[in-house]
């Protein structure tokens, strides 16, 4: 797919597309999370790329709602489908759901519907499914402690494009490595050539080790497994209660999870854990040791009466001795027992274990001095001992937890992906739940069925409009077909307009690929669909010309359309209205198209027309309380009767003034 090419797509947005790991497989699993993954594409902006890339898959030159009614209804049909979606995942990708007229595309949605409406909606999973949000991005990774090492420029460039977490260093030699080595944890070097070289510190040679990235920079998958957790789980969740097969090991998976803390770090390791303890707590751990030893000390020297003869003394100051020869002298036992409490309290405090232990009982020496100090030589020496063994077994953990996630890594995205998708095959199901629907049957003119060996037309048995502002439950259910040009006729109120609503939503959620809000559903297949909304008043001369332009444009070119107008004859005088409506459904009927014209002056038109138009009537049966009673169901063929008409007639079987039945007359 040439992401130029797709419709709305610039070379700057391509560009940005192309920076995604497998954009041509986002866009073609209308993977609307993974796009707005892309640097400076919205949500929004993504769902819209998505639906641009299906028409370029399905060469859809689109425009397939040619009106501002057409799409009225598309929006509102998807608002409810919207409406029924948990994750914001699921609201836009319901948006790459577009009527159609070509019918691959349709054909692919009705896949996605079947397996759809296969499931049943599992409330737990549902309620899961609020927890699951699309993979994100970790923020750039930066490891300081190691890098890597050639003397190849070829190789050089090659181990910056694979590994950009760690830097790269060029050297010449042994002596190149031995340098940065005193400047690294770790030096992994990537030239065959430096195999068995003897240098001090932690020096590999891997020379393939840029095929094993999760080993040599395992914080890459550590941080995008951690700030995932929560996303990963969530939809291991929904995939439990849903009982959908998982597309990894979830066990393993969890239980990778729980050895990964938030920031991206080994959890659950005592040996690690102790370690970063001790680093941690060196400093002050020394400091309470001293404070042992010279309380104990103190104790001690408070305790002894310490007698020093004239001679002795004169001696010590002629020698220039001082505290630390009369502590050698009179106190060396208390001051060994002090160094012991002191040792021990550092050993002990630090969960030290052998050349540990060994190392720290070196920073308090056996020469009395008082007050009592550390070697802070030996506790430097300690404090890089413990630091080494942490960042080991800190980087062999991660390596080994790292190697493990990464067998999870496609899985995991597919893991998220699956349950985001459920949520909009949720959708779909309880959509169709909701309004009782069914999946239409398309009639084209390869079906034996088709009349006259022309697919056009509908016909919509037991239909209930989803538009209307009422309980789905109280809508009457409408039985309504059309081949070819009808007018349609109707007291006030009776649900003209919700008829052509109907129709529109019917078709539109067809060339969606969904199911409708009927009981049962053919129609052909439509290249475009024009409905046109009551006019509000009679239009000026400028804007008649224009609604008559526009009319005559799909009278000459509407072929293959389907054409819903209500109440045109508003646009200008009633008796022009008439003979304007006459001609376009003269075009229409002559180049094939459907039209449904509703309109309060059927039989003018008729009479006008120069073929035989089918009127049919939604007909009122009476009146009841001063309400109409009303057949919803267009009748064929049939001029319904007006408003005006049933209350003449009521009024005259009420009263016996011949009044009345003069007027009854005259209908």
């Amino acid at each position: 797919m040439e992401l130029s090419a797709i419709p709305g797509v610039g070379e700057k947005t391509a560009a940005a597309l192309a920076d995604l790991d497998d954009p041509e497989g986002a866009l073609r699993r209308g993977d609307v999370a993974t796009v707005a993954t892309a640097p400076g594409i919205s949500e929004g902006r993504a769902a819209r790329i998505v639906r641009g890339a299906i028409r370029y898959e399905h060469d859809d030159s689109g425009g397939f709602l040619a009106t501002d009614r057409a799409r009225e209804v598309y929006r509102d049909v998807l608002s409810l489908l919207e409406d029924r979606t948990v994750t914001e995942y699921g609201g836009k990708r319901v948006e790459t759901f577009y009527p159609s007229a070509a019918r691959s595309r349709v054909e692919e949605v009705r896949e996605f519907v079947r397996e759809a409406l296969s499931r049943d909606v599992d409330p737990a999973a549902r309620a899961a499914l609020s927890d699951v949000e699309p993979l994100a991005a970790p923020n750039d990774v930066v490891v300081r402690d190691r890098c890597l090492a050639t003397t190849d420029a070829e190789v050089y460039a090659e181990a910056r494009e694979a590994i950009p977490e760690v830097s790269v260093e060029v050297v010449e030699d042994a002596r190149g490595l031995a340098e940065l080595a005193r400047g690294y944890a770790t030096v992994v070097a990537l030239d065959e050539a430096f195999a068995g070289i003897d240098v001090e510190g932690d020096v590999r040679v891997e020379p393939d080790a840029l095929e094993r990235p999760a080993e040599v920079v395992p914080e890459r998958q550590l941080a995008f497994f951690a700030v995932n957790r929560d996303r990963l789980r969530a939809a291991a969740e929904v995939h439990r209660e849903a009982g959908l097969d998982a597309p990894t090991d979830v066990e393993d998976l969890l239980a990778s999870l729980d050895r990964l803390r938030e920031d991206g770090t080994v959890a659950d390791d005592d040996e690690l854990d102790r370690l970063q303890d001790a680093v941690d707590d060196l400093d002050a751990a020394v400091g309470m040791a001293e404070n042992v030893a010279n309380d104990h000390l103190k104790e001690a020297i408070q305790e002894r009466d310490v007698t020093i003869e004239g001679a002795d003394l004169l001696s010590l100051v002629e020698r220039g001795a001082g505290v630390d020869s009369l502590l050698s002298r009179e106190l060396a036992d208390e001051y060994a027992q002090a160094v012991d409490a002191a040792r021990d309290h550092l050993v002990d405090t630090l969960a030290l274990r052998g050349d540990e232990a060994e190392m720290a009982r070196r920073a308090f020496g056996d020469e009395p001095t008082y007050p009592v100090a550390r070697d802070d030589e030996v506790v430097s020496r300690l404090r890089e001992s413990l630091t080494t063994a942490r960042d080991r077994r800190s980087a062999r953990l991660k390596r080994e937890l790292a190697t493990d996630l990464a067998d999870h890594r496609d899985g995991a995205r597919n893991l998220v992906h699956a349950a985001l998708e459920l949520d909009v095959e949720y959708a779909v199901a309880r959509f169709a739940e909701d309004y009782a629907c069914t999946m239409p049957e398309f009639v084209d003119d390869t079906d034996s069925d088709a009349s006259d060996g022309d697919a056009t037309g509908f016909a919509i048995e037991g239909g209930r409009s989803p538009l209307l502002d009422v309980p789905h439950d109280a809508v009457d259910p409408v039985d309504y077909a059309v081949d070819g040009v009808a007018l349609l006729s109707g007291v006030n109120s009776g649900g003209k307009t919700s008829t052509l609503d109907l129709v529109a939503t019917v078709v539109v959620l067809a060339h969606m690929g969904l199911p409708v809000p009927a009981k049962s559903v053919q129609l052909g297949w439509f290249e475009d669909l024009h409905y046109h909304a009551k006019t509000q008043g009679t239009l000026d001369a400028g804007a008649f010309e224009s609604t008559v332009r526009e009319f005559a444009d799909l009278a000459t070119g509407g072929a293959g359309s389907l054409v819903l107008v209500d109440e045109l004859e508003s646009i200008t005088e009633p008796g022009a209205s008439a003979k304007i409506i006459a001609g376009i459904l003269e075009a229409l009927h002559g180049n094939g198209a459907t039209a449904v014209f509703v309109s309060h002056l059927a039989g003018e038109i008729r009479e006008m027309a120069d073929f035989d138009v089918t009127v049919d009537g939604i007909e009122a049966e009476g009146l009841a309380d001063g309400e109409l009673v009303v057949n919803r169901s267009p009748v064929k063929d049939h001029l319904a009767r007006s408003t005006p008409e049933l209350i003449v007639e009521k009024l005259a079987g009420e009263s016996g003034d011949g009044f009345y039945d003069r007027l009854l007359a005259k209908f």
